[in-house]
């Protein structure tokens, strides 16, 4: 499968999907924030982020699947010190492996760096989320550093892996 994929803007017609991506067991031990998304969580977010400019989030388009597989997104937005977290998702099962995560990462950075003008990319990830650092290296994220023990969810310390990507070295890697 090769790795063809677009995004678009997030649309209240997305909640049913995002609802059951993101309570999926397989993308929901990925976050640090487990409760289960209801539809009103979800639409309070749409309203009071998405719509308000404070995260831009997408749906991510697979062309050879022909359909929707997940979503990614800035989340936090800071015009001032010119700078978002990424979260991505992909939340149908046949989707993940393909490097589809990955084209859509650069996707989102081209619309962070180009359309933002943000300086400054971050995310963080579990320790143990191999899969998902080798996605955001392929992305163009580089490793900043380890949170030992930065949570504790049902008991289980987790480790927290901090990574970003610059303008700067966006910039090189359109060269």
């Amino acid at each position: 499968m090769e790795n063809r994929v677009s995004i678009r803007k997030i649309t209240e017609e997305d909640t049913d999907n995002i609802i059951k991506w993101r309570n999926s067991p397989d993308v929901n031990i990925n976050f640090i924030y487990r409760r289960p998304l209801t539809r009103e969580d979800h639409l309070s977010w749409l309203h009071n982020k998405v719509d308000k400019g404070e995260v831009a989030q997408f749906i991510i388009h697979s062309d050879e699947l022909e359909k929707d597989v997940g979503s990614v997104y800035l989340r936090d937005i800071d015009y001032n010190y010119q700078k978002a977290e990424y979260g991505i998702f992909i939340g149908e099962e046949t989707a993940r492996g393909h490097g589809i995560g990955a084209a859509a990462g650069k996707l989102i950075l081209e619309y962070g760096f180009e359309v933002l003008n943000l300086n400054r990319i971050f995310l963080r990830v579990f320790a143990r989320n191999e899969r998902a650092i080798n996605s955001y290296k392929k992305a163009g994220f580089v490793y900043e550093g380890l949170f030992r023990q930065d949570v504790i969810i049902d008991g289980v310390k987790e480790d927290v892996v901090f990574m970003s990507i610059l303008r700067e070295d966006y910039e090189k890697s359109k060269v």
